[in-house]
């Protein structure tokens, strides 16, 4: 599946933004009132550790629905690595909304960054290899496409968006069609152009799943040794994806045994949010 792109993502920011202010100030910001109307201040966000960033237009999309008057320069791009205690932008404009935007801002610039951190340490792991390493559908409700955004930012890939632009047949699917012949030539009658995807359990499925004419197929949990099998088995017949029980100390073995992919929930799902400070100056 193609990667996300921010030309993708504009109406999906807008909305997520929207729904993270309603949210986060809802009627008004009562302590922001505590400050004079035309106060005017500058402010400027640092990362307290090194970190991949991402989560740009987020930002700017915060401070635009605030208060169209502040202004933003940023100092670092999507992709780009910060290191600790770096100023990734700076903020001007009335002191009000500069601190009613500050937690909704820094909430989706941790977040993002967080996940473009992790991807890019994987992505370092697998460094010279041909395998593509990509997300799952593990993500934080409502934020699944800004996730899926920031693993392309760490270096990583796209998987399936959700359950409708892909077809990924697991073995209660399986059970349930009667067997992996069926399921693949069902899935093509549904929806012909789609990608089918099925999971296999051993290199005995395997066959059966290219005999199929499956476009990709997951290896779960295989050996090592049944994965090198598998890449000679299918040469070229369907692309091949590891998943499963995969850590830092395998990625990179079962990178070398020639899969395509391997999917990996931890990129969206196990992350820990950027240290991110915001300093005002008025």
């Amino acid at each position: 599946m193609p990667n996300l792109t921010l030309a993708d993502l504009s109406s999906e920011i807008e909305a997520n933004v929207r729904r993270a202010l309603a949210e986060d100030i809802g009627s008004g910001d009562i302590t922001a009132q505590l400050i004079p109307a035309e106060r005017l201040a500058s402010a400027r966000v640092i990362t307290r550790e090194a970190a991949t960033i991402c989560g740009t237009a987020w930002v700017d999309a915060v401070f635009r629905q605030v208060d169209p008057r502040v202004t933003v320069h940023w100092h670092v791009q999507d992709g780009e690595h910060a290191q600790a205690e770096q100023t990734l932008f700076s903020l001007e404009g009335p002191a009000r909304a500069l601190l009613s935007g500050e937690r909704a801002a820094l909430n989706f610039l941790q977040t993002l960054s967080a996940v473009a951190t992790r991807c890019s340490h994987y992505a370092d792991l697998v460094e010279g290899t041909r395998v593509k390493l990509l997300d799952t559908r593990k993500t934080l409700p409502g934020l699944r496409l800004a996730q899926k955004y920031a693993v392309t930012c760490g270096g990583c890939h796209n998987h399936r968006i959700g359950l409708y632009d892909a077809f990924l047949i697991k073995e209660n699917h399986i059970a349930a069609c009667g067997g992996i012949a069926q399921a693949v030539n069902a899935a093509h009658q549904i929806a012909p152009g789609k990608p089918v995807e099925i999971e296999v359990e051993s290199l005995e499925e395997l066959r059966e799943a290219l005999d199929a004419g499956a476009d990709i197929v997951m290896l779960d949990e295989l050996s090592l040794e049944d994965m090198r099998e598998a890449v000679k088995l299918t040469a070229g017949r369907a692309k091949l994806e590891a998943s499963g029980g995969i850590t830092d100390s395998t990625l990179r073995v079962i990178a070398e045994t020639g899969v395509d992919y391997i999917s990996l929930g931890t990129l969206t799902k196990d992350v820990k949010a950027v240290d991110l400070s915001m300093r005002l100056a008025l």
